[in-house]
């Protein structure tokens, strides 16, 4: 469900909006803009056609299907379920060009296993590094590396900051 980009767009907006409900107009117009990277009311009408019709025949149903959205099609208004929420951990993307938390972590862990042998056999300048001084370290390491991967974590999160890509 949440693969098409246009389904994350729609998703996005809906998170980001103070209103209640939405019409599909305006939806279109958001989506397409997005898509086309245009200001809405610069994009020619066969292209917001075609996300109006994308849209209508097959993505709102389908996130509708799913309970992410209620969406009438008689009114053409759609509108975010309480079920939404419960889909939040789906519902972070990851950036082409974003760090590779996995291999953050094993390089922290590495160079704590490196900071533990040095200070373990006294080896210069670590001669004189006890253990809580070690702990110190390695929770000042650990704290700043989770607070910048929450940060992250944060941003990427739809309905947030920019549309997902």
């Amino acid at each position: 469900m949440l693969s098409n980009r246009r389904r994350r767009w729609v998703l996005h907006y809906l998170k980001r909006t103070d209103e209640e409900r939405v019409e599909l107009r305006t939806l279109v117009d958001s989506v397409s803009s997005w898509e086309y990277d245009v200001p809405a009311d610069e994009l020619p009408w066969k292209k917001r056609k075609r996300v109006y019709t994308a849209l209508r025949q097959s993505h709102l149903p389908k996130l509708d299907d799913a309970g992410a959205i209620e969406y009438d099609q008689t009114r053409g208004v759609v509108e975010l379920t309480d079920e939404a929420a419960e889909l939040q951990m789906y519902l972070e993307y990851v950036p082409a060009d974003d760090i590779p938390w996995s291999e953050v972590y094993l390089g922290l862990a590495g160079i704590g296993v490196v900071l533990t042998v040095l200070a373990r056999y006294a080896i210069f300048p670590f001669v004189e590094l006890g253990g809580t001084a070690l702990a110190a370290i390695f929770v000042a390491m650990f704290g700043v590396t989770a607070f910048v991967h929450t940060c992250y974590a944060h941003r990427n999160r739809i309905g947030r900051g920019e549309p997902p890509r």
